[in-house]
């Protein structure tokens, strides 16, 4: 069984093959050379960090398949600065469009140390932002960005740092390891 940790730079495609009519992106093929794996998983273009591929069908299942609620950890750069009534709506729930979020374990942390974004994200001086921790334990289409929108906050710059037990730490942009 392969497990692949991928730290999937912004702007990648989240598959192997390019979009027919899309724009040109790189995909994964660019980075990974490792056959008969696929993502566990999905993070939008404009999303960076952990991604997981695997050729084990069973564990690709038990990632990314909501029902086994497995806790993935994202640090968001977002607008502003949340207040705790804006962090204590995303610890219970918000409600969108399609339905409400389950409740997120959320912290404001101090900047992470991250690699800079290519391109960097827009600085603006009359704005401030300030970056959280959120966990959540679903995937609803940029599930994230549109809570932390909900909550007065958007989201400037996401990176999942980890899914379940496994974690970014040592994983360059570009770059990916197996694991056992």
């Amino acid at each position: 069984m392969a497990l692949i940790l991928f730290n999937k730079p912004f702007n990648v495609l989240c598959q192997f093959t390019p979009e027919p009519n899309g724009p040109e992106r790189q995909t994964l093929k660019d980075y990974i050379d490792v056959p008969g794996v696929y993502p566990a998983g999905r993070l939008d273009t404009d999303s960076e960090g952990l991604l997981l591929l695997t050729d084990d069908g069973r564990l690709q299942a038990r990632i990314a398949d909501p029902r086994f609620k497995m806790p993935k950890t994202y640090l968001a750069q977002v607008e502003g600065e949340p207040d705790e009534a804006a962090l204590d709506a995303l610890r219970r729930g918000v409600t969108l469009k399609d339905g409400r979020t389950l409740p997120a374990e959320v912290e404001r942390i101090d900047d992470p140390a991250l690699w800079p974004r290519d391109p960097p994200v827009r600085f603006r001086k009359t704005v401030a932002d300030c970056w959280i921790s959120l966990t959540i334990r679903e995937g609803k289409n940029r599930q994230v960005r549109r809570m932390t929108a909900a909550v007065g906050h958007p989201t400037l710059r996401l990176v999942r740092w980890a899914i379940g037990e496994w974690t970014l730490e040592g994983v360059q942009p570009g770059e990916w390891r197996e694991v056992g």
